[in-house]
């Protein structure tokens, strides 16, 4: 059954969201992960309020010119099956498009890329292979690590400029598990590791964020694979 996008939230300037750019962030709506850590659970359930789209186009249409980008995030943009329409219409107004996506679909990514529709691309990589499944909430006999191979393999080579990033919290991660997440991505542009932070819409309560001794560590560990790593925000 086709889903079609709608945005449920924005952010009407941002100056970290696009990297070397001013920029809004427009949210969508549902994910096909559960995970325990996310931010923006609240977008997740049938609650979500949405914007008029007419509406966030006319204050984007103000802002040309003086925004140079908007940033599409979710939720997980890739679930819908005109993702491609919305990025469409807003490259029409002469904006640069950052994607955030956790690579599940990378066949939404290959075509959203191939029509020219995306000049930035921020995918996560949740965990190691071997903890992928129960970092992002779901059974490992529903999940396919073969997709999210197949999206970093894609946004490596494709041209479009992109970045890795990770969010690290204490009872997920260890060295090991760390290692084998950059190892999934050896030779990345850029990899950023993500201190977690609780929020009042964190779906698990019992998540802690990693001490800094922990997370200097971590990237010691994935600078190995990933020269051009650092810790987002510090």
């Amino acid at each position: 059954m086709a889903l079609y996008i709608k945005i449920c939230g924005i952010q009407k300037l941002t100056l970290l969201d696009y990297p070397e750019h001013t920029a809004c962030t427009l949210f969508v709506p549902g994910c096909n992960f559960k995970c325990p850590f996310c931010h923006n659970s609240e977008l997740l359930g049938g609650d979500a309020e949405f914007y008029d789209e007419n509406e966030i186009f006319a204050f984007l249409e103000k802002r040309a010119g003086v925004l140079e980008g908007v940033c599409v995030t979710g939720g997980e943009p890739t679930v819908y099956s005109d993702l491609d329409r919305l990025l469409r219409r807003i490259k029409d107004l002469g904006y640069l498009v950052k994607l955030d996506t956790n690579g599940y679909d990378p066949d939404s990514l290959v075509r959203s890329v191939g029509e020219g529709l995306v000049d930035y691309i921020a995918m996560d990589i949740k965990n190691s292979p071997e903890r992928y499944a129960e970092t992002i909430g779901l059974p490992q006999r529903n999940f396919d690590m073969g997709r999210i191979s197949k999206s970093v393999d894609f946004i490596m080579s494709c041209g479009t400029d992109y970045e890795f990033r990770t969010t690290v919290s204490t009872e997920l991660f260890d060295e090991k598990s760390i290692e084998n997440a950059a190892r999934m991505i050896a030779g990345a542009k850029r990899y950023f590791l993500q201190r977690f932070v609780m929020r009042d819409t964190v779906p698990s309560r019992t998540l802690t964020s990693p001490p800094n001794a922990v997370l200097s560590r971590y990237l010691d560990i994935v600078r190995r694979y990933v020269p051009n790593a650092s810790i987002r925000g510090e």
